[in-house]
């Protein structure tokens, strides 16, 4: 069973900085695009940052020079690292991976979510 667990979040003031982790565990063949997105209140769920296999990213154009994604592919791991944090980035945080699993018999290409981690930002 593949499990994606976050970890990071919290409460911070204004122009503080957090660093998300989030971890792919389970049986792995292969780990594609990873990503974060959240959602604020009353709002939908946005693409926050994506970074694919081979390290090529990219970022909503709200969180562009302030937030960095990487990934460890030895850990099958995430990160999200956000700096000059705003009230307005106050939302939960959901890690997303594109990734196939091998359950037990043949492959499994999916698509996970994580369980979300809040990051409220104080002003």
């Amino acid at each position: 069973q593949v499990q994606l667990v976050e970890s990071g979040g919290g409460l911070v003031q204004a122009g503080g900085s957090l660093r998300l982790s989030c971890a792919a565990s389970g049986r792995i063949f292969e780990l594609n695009t990873m990503g974060w997105y959240r959602r604020a209140p009353g709002k939908q769920r946005e693409l926050v940052a994506a970074v694919t296999s081979s390290g090529r990213s990219n970022y909503a154009d709200s969180v562009k020079g302030r937030f960095t994604i990487s990934r460890d592919n030895a850990k099958n791991t995430v990160y999200l690292q956000m700096n000059s944090l705003k009230p307005e980035d106050t939302a939960v945080y959901y890690c997303n991976a594109d990734l196939v699993s091998y359950p037990g018999t043949g492959y499994n290409p999916r698509n996970y979510w994580g369980q979300g981690t809040q990051v409220t930002v104080s002003s």
